[in-house]
């Protein structure tokens, strides 16, 4: 039986298929999330059924999660990200014990149990600092795009003390620094050791190894070196890190329709 997973982002909606029997991955698909999360999600979905000559009629069970989790009508039940980003990180990195994740617009810090249960957790949802969103800032100011901070960052000679830890005032300072002549690469390296370093306050002393790190701001190249740099220890980044919550989600599905 196929069952799926649907994690609706704050920036992008995530849906993974899986086979029931063997829980292995048959597609994935991400979309910009937009005004109608509904539709965006049913859309996802439809991408992956469609080649296969499916429709939704075929999918067994079909979990929502995430920020807009329950804005996805069409999902047999929602299920928290929190319990679905462990399960997913369970599934591909089973001996992990600390899950930091940072994504669209909020961070989290799971604490797992050698089992995969969630034993505890922390989340920064107040500010977009310290998140995607303020990356996209960072890069849109730089006339860069995401996926070359982690390059100029490695170039960086003097990095930046970015002392603002609100978008906004960040913002404002970056075009600052930019006027003052400071090195775009010096300038990313600042921005990147700022967020790490937020984290690290997050997680604090109590935090059990191996760690995982997920979500979208995990594939930025580079911010796995600043986090671990700020922690002192070593950080992995899951495979498909974007797609956690979703893979979560799907696997939940999966397992309450063999139940």
């Amino acid at each position: 039986m196929i069952c799926a997973g649907i994690d609706a982002g704050s920036r992008a909606v995530k849906a993974v298929l899986v086979d029931s029997s063997d829980l292995a991955v048959l597609g994935e698909s991400v979309r910009d999330q937009g005004v109608h999360q509904d539709h965006t999600a049913s859309a996802a979905i439809e991408e992956l059924l469609g080649p296969r000559g499916l429709s939704r009629r075929d999918v067994g069970r079909i979990v929502a999660t995430g920020y807009a989790r329950n804005l996805v009508e069409f999902a047999h039940t929602t299920i928290t990200e929190i319990t679905c980003h462990a399960c997913g990180v369970r599934h591909n990195m089973a001996e992990a014990r600390t899950v930091i994740e940072i994504g669209g617009q909020d961070s989290k810090l799971l604490r797992l149990a050698p089992d995969g249960r969630v034993r505890d957790f922390a989340m920064n949802d107040r500010c977009a600092a310290g998140t995607g969103r303020f990356l996209e800032m960072v890069a849109g100011k730089l006339e860069v795009p995401l996926s070359r901070l982690g390059e100029l960052a490695s170039r960086a000679t003097s990095p930046a003390a970015i002392s603002s830890m609100c978008v906004v005032f960040a913002e404002t300072e970056i075009i600052g620094l930019l006027a003052s002549g400071a090195r775009p690469e010096d300038i990313v390296a600042g921005v990147l050791g700022a967020i790490a370093s937020r984290v690290a306050a997050m997680v604090g002393r109590r935090m059990e190894e191996p760690v995982a790190f997920t979500g979208g701001v995990a594939m930025v190249p580079g911010m796995d070196r600043a986090l671990a740099t700020a922690l002192g220890r070593g950080v992995t980044v899951v495979d498909a890190p974007q797609m956690t919550g979703a893979l979560g989600a799907a696997i939940l599905a999966a397992r309450s329709c063999g139940e």
